[in-house]
């Protein structure tokens, strides 16, 4: 067993490189290798083998998914593609996402694109297109904490993205794929089961029959990330195995009838359809564990073989991995693994089963404990009444909704799927309650306290004793209790977020938390996880420069999740709803040694969105940054001619996010920054920042960095000037470069 567990362990090692070593070489050491072994029998020589194996298998698998890549020189350029729609198209934020599998073209591209029609057209899944679009190489925000958009696009194989063009041609349906059957079987269920009740009842029911998780708004996701019930939307080993259940149990029934059908016959046919179900549900990471769990067993059985639970979990462990090597970087792998592994772990070394009701609490407290680290590893929070939510909401979704759903799915019968609606809004209800208890949420860790925090979960999680358990205690200690280190009084430091197209700031002090601009979109799609992993459990000030989507579009999201004790705007449309006060020349104040200074606008300015926005200035006793929103030559030369030489600053985020229309000859020349950050969209179709606008920062010798390309910019105004970027550290082979 202990090979297949290392034969893993390469496979895993090689999604988290930051190169590819040349794949030959490792099965040229297993060569080398493999005469002493068969001379010494070692054990440890055994191990190292299997994992040499497992890596060169695994950089064997990248190295051809690399070349599979979008070639640089055909990014932006507008391609012919001839295809199919995979899965079912995703009503996104800015448009409708779907899945192209290139079948024609007349270059070379990757198999599978991930395609936005920002006209929100309809995309049935299995149909068959050809599409004019522009393409580029997978990109996502770089920052210290959020969703890592470029470790989902290289698990799920999309190693392209892109727009759709106005004209598209619908191809004949004709040789239709077993794949795009299904995928428009998928689509039939979902559509009719989505229209039971309100939007969210259905939606979940839709989740729950076909992995159809499209229809959930964010609003609801929350609530479920709050409640530790986001695995319950998904198809899961549960709904797997119940489906196996109903029909092995049938086949059982027809084994009495007809005694001489071979008694394997039920457990094949619940493994097939376990593998069917899965497929119509979209074959993910839970379900694949499950189906090749139920298949080990099966096969075992045949050859009567004794395994087990463990050496089944390690096998469909091995399998999920040879199948692909890079479902490692998906959430699900590690959840679906990892509580089912904590499950089985609880039970190796009993000598006597409990009660029924006692092994069930003492196996919610493994599933919450193996949870916990990965959790707040992956999204920054725990919440505490996931135990209780789950224990209610687990057996209401397992046997009374779920069965519901399927037998919806399955029968044409209108008055399951109300029933089924009925039961769902029930389940929205509570979490709805539950969700009212905030989580528990944590900020950045280092790394040597994530690894106490694993090592003191397997402590308690592994059969060692009571006298242990004490260990794990202190273990995890350190990890509850850390608090994020602060700026000492004088110093300044401060966070250029990568939000895109689009600017937000985050200023600390020793004592207080500013942000300038909040972005586009929603808070917590990025900047909520930032200010949550750098420890902001409020904002002392929020300033938002003006009233543009790309600069206060997150504000309204903000305000609702997060207190602010002062809200200073450019314009009175930014964050409407909400008390504050208007950002004008003046206000001034000093929060531990730290002067903050608004330049602009005053109170008689006129003129367009641009002109009228918030300028910034903030001092310690030996640096200076410098915010100007997209504040226009003309306030530029304004603020010149006003405060001259007292305008200087190390370090100036450039205004308009590099446009022409700001950052002009004469203001640098005042200013005589060292530094200047460029916030802006990768590949943004506005083009910033602009060629004569860098031209000109070169020639003045101004070091330039830019989010776009480099990540969050980080920087600590003291006695010394230090920046450095997200995108410094180390990053994995498959990250954009």
């Amino acid at each position: 067993m202990y090979k297949l567990a290392f034969l893993c362990a390469g496979i895993v090692l090689c999604a988290l490189l930051p190169a590819l070593p040349p794949w030959f070489l490792l099965p040229a050491l297993w060569l080398m290798l493999w005469p002493l072994w068969w001379r010494s029998r070692r054990t440890w020589l055994c191990a190292l083998l299997w994992f040499s194996l497992g890596l060169s298998y695994a950089c064997w698998r990248a190295e051809l998914r690399l070349a599979q890549r979008l070639d640089p020189a055909l990014a932006g350029s507008v391609l012919h593609v001839q295809g199919v729609v995979r899965g079912l198209a995703d009503p996104g934020e800015f448009g409708m996402r779907f899945r192209f599998e290139v079948q024609q073209a007349g270059v070379a591209l990757p198999p599978v694109l991930l395609l936005n029609d920002y006209r929100q057209r309809p995309w049935p899944a299995g149909s068959r297109w050809e599409l004019s679009v522009r393409l580029r190489q997978p990109h996502g925000a770089a920052n210290v904490a959020g969703f890592d958009a470029e470790r989902w696009y290289w698990s799920e194989g999309i190693l392209a993205t892109g727009t759709v063009g106005k004209a598209r041609y619908l191809r004949p349906a004709a040789g239709r794929d077993a794949q795009a059957w299904l995928d428009a079987l998928r689509e039939r269920i979902a559509v009719r089961l989505a229209g039971q009740g309100e939007p969210r009842d259905g939606a979940l029911l839709a989740a729950l029959a076909v992995g159809a998780q499209q229809g959930i708004a964010r609003a609801q996701w929350d609530v479920l990330s709050a409640t530790g019930l986001t695995h319950i939307v998904s198809v899961s080993g549960l709904h797997i195995t119940l489906v196996a259940s109903l029909v092995a149990g049938a086949a059982s029934l027809l084994r009495r009838r007809w005694p001489r059908v071979p008694a394997m016959l039920s457990w094949w046919a619940g493994a097939a359809a376990a593998l069917l179900y899965a497929l119509l549900a979209g074959f993910s990471v839970p379900t694949q564990r499950t189906v090749w769990m139920l298949l080990t067993v099966c096969v075992a059985l045949a050859l009567h073989r004794g395994l087990s639970a463990l050496q089944v979990w390690l096998a469909a462990l091995a399998v999920v991995l040879l199948l692909d090597p890079f479902a490692v970087l998906a959430a699900g792998f590690w959840l679906s693994f990892g509580l089912v592994g904590a499950l089985i772990a609880g039970e190796v070394g009993l000598r006597q089963r409990p009660a029924a009701w006692r092994s069930a609490l003492w196996a919610q407290w493994r599933a919450t404990l193996a949870s916990f680290v990965p959790l707040l590893w992956l999204f920054g929070s725990f919440p505490w009444l996931s135990p209780l939510a789950n224990a209610l909401a687990i057996p209401l979704v397992s046997f009374v909704l779920t069965p519901l759903v399927l037998l919806a799915a399955a029968l044409p019968f209108d008055s399951l799927a109300w029933l089924a609606g009925k039961v769902a809004h029930v389940f929205w209800w509570g979490a709805d309650w539950l969700a009212q208890w905030p989580p528990y949420r944590r900020p950045l860790l280092p790394w040597q306290l994530w690894l106490a925090g694993v090592l003191g979960s397997l402590v308690w999680l592994l059969p060692l004793g009571r006298a242990w358990r004490s260990w794990g205690v202190l273990l995890l200690l350190p990890m509850l209790l850390y608090r994020t280190p602060r700026p000492p009084a004088g110093e300044l430091w401060a966070e250029v977020i990568d939000v895109g197209q689009g600017l937000a700031v985050l200023l600390h002090t020793a004592q207080h938390d500013v942000l300038f601009d909040t972005g586009a979109g929603v808070a917590g799609r990025v900047l909520l996880p930032v200010l949550r992993a750098r420890g902001v459990v409020r904002l002392d000030a929020l300033l938002l420069s003006h009233h543009d989507t790309d600069h206060d579009g997150a504000a309204n999201t903000l305000l609702q999740q997060l207190p602010v004790r002062r809200l200073l705007r450019g314009q009175p449309a930014s964050a409407a709803g909400w008390r504050g006060q208007p950002c004008q020349a003046g206000q001034s104040w000093v929060w531990d040694g730290i002067r903050f200074d608004v330049l602009w606008p005053t109170p008689v300015s006129q003129g367009e969105d641009n002109a009228l926005s918030c300028v910034l200035r903030v001092a310690t006793p030996t640096q200076a940054l410098m915010l100007t929103g997209d504040a226009t030559l003309a306030v530029e030369n304004t603020l010149v001619r006003q405060y001259g030489s007292a305008l200087r600053s190390q370090v100036l985020v450039l205004g308009h996010h590099g446009s022409r229309t700001s950052s002009g000859a004469d203001w640098l020349a005042v200013l005589q920054p060292q530094h200047a950050i460029v916030s802006a969209g990768y590949q943004n179709r506005y083009r910033h920042p602009h060629a004569e606008v860098l031209s000109r920062l070169h020639t003045s010798g101004i070091t330039v960095w830019r989010t776009d390309t480099q990540g969050a910019v980080q920087l600590k105004l003291g006695p010394q000037l230090q920046l450095v970027t997200v995108r410094q550290g180390w990053q994995p082979y498959w990250a954009a470069r």
